[in-house]
């Protein structure tokens, strides 16, 4: 019996097969080559990915805070470290201090002032280095020294009971401040927050090794864990960006006093700032509320 062609055939088929693998081991390597590369891009963009800057220079953001009843605060020069009312009233019951989002600058957020003012509190609106007109970098060790070193300021300068309110990412930079300076801070609100960035953006890019990626981890459940004063919570219901289950964890995780409220309606840019909106003074009747000491 004549072999040859079997061998012949099977010899063909084996070098189809080797070709085939051959392929695919080539596929394989483009596609983790490709997902490298991603995975390096991500981690070397990922702070132009986080901030969102809105600069501006000294003089035009003296000019534009003028013209909205606001000054720089405490200096008119470089050195400010944020914008408050240039004649504000005579008598305040408290301070609070406003730490904004990612993107935009305080100059952005003028929509605190009415309506925490008319609640009898003086509002300053913090500055991130890197922002408006500051130098420095973006980051959260960057911005939780300064924000230190803010609220220093504040409690040198004035008496009063001292609350601290975090927008998105501003909630991370207050909770750092808290973890340092508990017993100094009468009470925090937080704003559409995370329990942390970590858990936030493995949502988002769930295709990423991002616990091994992530520098900014802004723990804000970690960051509380050790405060007892009252801390009020803000969810935006259709929140597009922080899903409700992550604030709702930091939620339930809070051993100190605590109250959530909810717009159901709300997206996180869209919660409802009227000043004759019921949740203002409700917040403010919650964080003043007599507690028992332990």
């Amino acid at each position: 019996m004549d072999l040859q062609p079997y061998y012949k055939e099977n010899n063909v088929s084996n070098i189809h097969k080797t070709k085939r693998v051959k392929r695919m081991l080539r596929i394989i390597l483009v596609i983790l080559t490709a997902y490298a590369a991603l995975v390096i891009l991500a981690y070397f963009a990922q702070k132009k990915l986080l901030y969102f800057p809105d600069r501006s220079s000294l003089q035009i953001l003296i000019s534009s805070s003028s013209h909205f009843g606001l000054e720089l605060w405490p200096a008119q020069d470089a050195n400010y470290r944020g914008l408050m009312k240039s004649i504000p009233p005579k008598d305040y019951e408290g301070t609070v201090v406003v730490f904004h989002g990612n993107a935009g600058s305080a100059r952005d957020r003028l929509y605190y002032i009415n309506p925490l003012e008319r609640l009898g509190y003086r509002v300053i609106l913090a500055e991130y280095p890197g922002y408006g007109a500051r130098d420095g970098r973006h980051g959260e060790t960057p911005f939780t020294v300064d924000a230190l070193e803010t609220v220093k300021i504040v409690r040198e300068n004035f008496a009063g009971p001292l609350i601290l309110w975090g927008e998105s990412l501003g909630c991370g930079v207050v909770t750092g401040v808290v973890k340092h300076m508990g017993s100094k801070i009468e009470g925090v609100v937080l704003l559409t927050p995370w329990n942390s960035l970590t858990n936030l953006a493995q949502k988002l890019y769930r295709f990423l090794p991002v616990r091994l990626l992530i520098k900014d981890k802004y723990d804000n459940l970690t960051n509380l864990q050790g405060y007892r004063g009252p801390v009020a919570i803000l969810m935006a219901g259709q929140d597009e960006i922080i899903p409700g289950s992550l604030t709702q964890h930091l939620y339930d995780s809070l051993k100190s006093p605590k109250k959530l409220w909810i717009f159901p309606h709300a997206g996180h840019n869209s919660w409802p700032t009227d000043p004759d909106e019921s949740w203002w003074s409700e917040v403010k009747a919650f964080l003043e509320a007599p507690r028992t000491s332990d």
